[in-house]
């Protein structure tokens, strides 16, 4: 990171020297130093931030926006773009947050990343659950993770945040929002009136003078916002430092552990959740209201159950914990076909190396 915040000076230092309306007094040392734009999606033209990731319906936040910098910083320090995805949930669960209190500690968290680390979501796939649930990563996923060597705040004012976002990498930050922003569909957004109405946990990648903002990756998927993005004014005084005085923006340094595990990359793509299949058409849930697990995909006759599976060798499908096929060519595939009521569909990916990942997905059938 330091080697970026180097070139950035040296570039800087290079340009011709232009007259302002400023007098010495009036200069902020740092602000000279410092570019007017910067973005973790841009370096060199080469973006190495992950895809947009969906928490919804759990209050999962602080893990995602801890991930989000971790994926990140990973694929700067290994200089390529592999889409790395760690496991949010580990995180939040093993670090002792829990749906029914809402949130986990994020200094606990951080803590965790140092002690433990946190491995890659076939560990422990996001099931998009409202509820607490029995829990266990796969055994062997302390072999399977990164860490960090430190965290630390950073302060609060606009220039010490790009420092550090230069500096360390994207920040992780707390805010309070209005009931406007979760129907923020563009541009800077700064509230004007009204309280807080909830508070949430995001990661700022970059920022841009131009329109004085920084810009800002979300956790709730690419439907919302700018594609699952949002620019924050600097002046929108969002910032919550639940922690303590000078809490509230935290840097994390030193990642290091086994980025790329040998382990198989596996994505159930169909069904999906918040999705309605009827006799294998899917298109998004509208009836939410209804008395159904939110986010389980609800299926109407038969369907095709479908996976993306990287470095695998077989997929081994699961309803409720009982093994009903294994598929060892690719595509991979099965016909689902199950009685009345809410289901969990397992599918276990296994390697050459006998190494296996898991997803997992709550469905219900209608008919």
């Amino acid at each position: 990171m330091k080697k970026i915040f180097a070139m950035l000076l040296l570039a800087l230092l290079l340009l011709p020297l232009t007259q302002a309306s400023f007098t010495k007094n009036d200069i902020n040392h740092e602000m000279l130093l410092l570019p007017p734009t910067f973005s973790w999606r841009d370096i060199n033209g080469i973006d190495y931030t992950t895809p947009i990731k969906d928490q919804s319906p759990a209050p999962t936040c602080e893990a995602y926006a801890l991930c989000a910098a971790l994926e990140t910083k990973m694929q700067y320090q290994i200089q390529e773009r592999y889409n790395p995805d760690l496991s949010d949930n580990h995180l939040y669960y093993y670090a002792g947050g829990t749906i029914e209190k809402g949130y986990v500690n994020l200094v606990d968290a951080a803590n965790y990343l140092i002690q433990h680390g946190v491995p890659d979501e076939g560990c422990f796939p996001e099931p998009h659950r409202p509820m607490d649930y029995l829990f266990e990563s796969l055994p062997g996923w302390e072999n399977r993770t990164v860490k960090i060597t430190e965290w630390g705040w950073v302060n609060h004012s606009v220039n010490a945040m790009k420092q550090a976002l230069i500096e360390h990498g994207p920040l992780v930050i707390c805010i309070h929002f209005w009931r406007d922003f979760f129907y923020y569909l563009g541009g800077v957004y700064k509230h004007h009136l009204g309280r807080p109405v909830a508070g949430h946990v995001v990661t700022i990648v970059g920022y841009d003078d131009s329109k004085n903002c920084w810009i800002v990756k979300n956790s709730w998927g690419t439907k919302w916002g700018e594609k699952g993005w949002f620019r924050m004014a600097y002046d929108a005084d969002m910032i919550a430092d639940w922690y303590g005085e000078g809490t509230g923006v935290m840097y994390v340094e030193g990642v290091y552990g086994n980025p790329k595990p040998d382990a198989p990359k596996v994505y159930i793509t169909t069904p999906f959740y918040y999705h309605t299949y009827i006799y294998g058409i899917g298109i998004p849930t509208l009836l939410k209201k209804l008395p159904i697990q939110n986010a389980a995909a609800r299926i109407i006759g038969p369907l095709t159950v479908q996976v993306t599976a990287e470095n695998t060798n077989s997929v081994e499908f699961f309803i409720d914990d009982v093994s009903k096929h294994v598929d060892t060519e690719a595509p991979f595939c099965w016909g689902l076909r199950e009685t009345r009521g809410l289901h969990t569909l397992t599918v276990k990916a296994t390697n050459t190396h006998n190494i296996s990942s898991l997803d997992i997905l709550d469905f219900y059938v209608i008919y």
